[in-house]
């Protein structure tokens, strides 16, 4: 490992993984934005914005770390591509469940500030089933059910394929590049820099909506919060496994199951604060992570 930054590689770097996704996101905000993007397939809800940011944007980290090395001649040696799965097993395990259990503590701290926004009942998902043309009648709780396994069991394997863009950048390029300062220095840099390389999509809607006090700006700082705490987690799970494939599938994971708790809403929240766990409140069970990781008395690797 370098014993300093090479300010340099990670200057470019960061041009290539901003300039391409915030390029590509011109290209959703000129088309439509999110909310009135055209759908590829009419009727099919699969829209331009979401082939764009699914694939462009959330792949022009990787695009930065194979660029990078091509234009700076860094070589391919430390890739981080290695499963190393069987000297480093817990990792991968920890990034598949963690997932879902800081979610739910997140979720479940938001309800017992917000109590009158939690609906046992499971109303809106009633009427979702009332809604279907389908007319099956099943337990609301067998869905919830199944949305937890869902999360836990598959989310991590569908939706690396798209979590790998941004991960084998920022986990598998910026992260290890940046641990000559240390690593929980390198955790909080790679943390905001993921956070802000998100405001184009946040200004659009992403996650917060558009309609929230403050909106942009507040969105993306609470964004940049989540992306602090998560990364921490992620960032965690990389360098102790050697490899980049734990915050691969532990994103994937983030993503799979973050939207649990909508289930349970009732009225219209404010997304700053949760009950997702980008919010600020619904970020409790990350934040729990992110201290047991920077109070831990291990040697940094640096």
């Amino acid at each position: 490992m370098e014993l300093q930054i090479n300010r340099k590689r990670l200057a470019i770097f960061l041009a290539f993984a901003f300039g391409i996704a915030w390029a590509v996101g011109l290209i959703v905000y000129l088309t439509g934005g999110i909310a009135n993007s055209p759908e590829i397939i009419p009727g099919s809800k699969i829209t331009l914005a979401l082939i764009l940011i699914s694939l462009g944007y959330m792949g022009a980290p990787a695009l930065a770390n194979v660029f990078t090395r091509l234009v700076t001649h860094q070589g391919w040696a430390d890739l981080y591509l290695a499963p190393l799965f069987k000297k480093n097993w817990k990792f991968w395990v920890a990034a598949v469940i963690s997932p879902a259990f800081l979610t739910i503590i997140g979720g479940g701290i938001y309800f017992l500030i917000f109590p009158a926004q939690f609906d046992a009942n499971l109303t809106v998902l009633l009427k979702m089933m009332s809604a279907s043309p389908s007319g099956i009648s099943i337990n609301p709780w067998l869905i919830v059910l199944s949305q937890l396994l869902a999360g836990i069991l598959v989310a991590p394997i569908i939706n690396s394929f798209f979590t790998f863009g941004e991960e084998f950048g920022w986990r598998g390029y910026l992260l290890p590049n940046l641990l000559p300062i240390g690593e929980k220095k390198a955790f909080l840099v790679t943390g905001v820099i993921w956070g802000l390389w998100h405001a184009p999509v946040i200004a659009m809607g992403h996650n917060f909506g558009l309609e929230y006090p403050g909106a942009p700006w507040l969105g993306i700082l609470a964004m940049t919060w989540f992306c602090v705490l998560a990364g921490t987690f992620l960032g965690w799970l990389s360098i102790r496994a050697g490899s980049v494939w734990p915050a691969v599938i532990g994103h994937a994971a983030i993503n799979g199951i973050s939207g649990l708790p909508m289930i349970f809403i009732l009225g219209k929240p404010n997304l700053l604060l949760g009950p997702l766990p980008v919010g600020i409140i619904g970020s409790a069970g990350y934040l729990a992570v992110f201290i047991w990781i920077f109070m831990s008395k291990k040697k940094e690797i640096a």
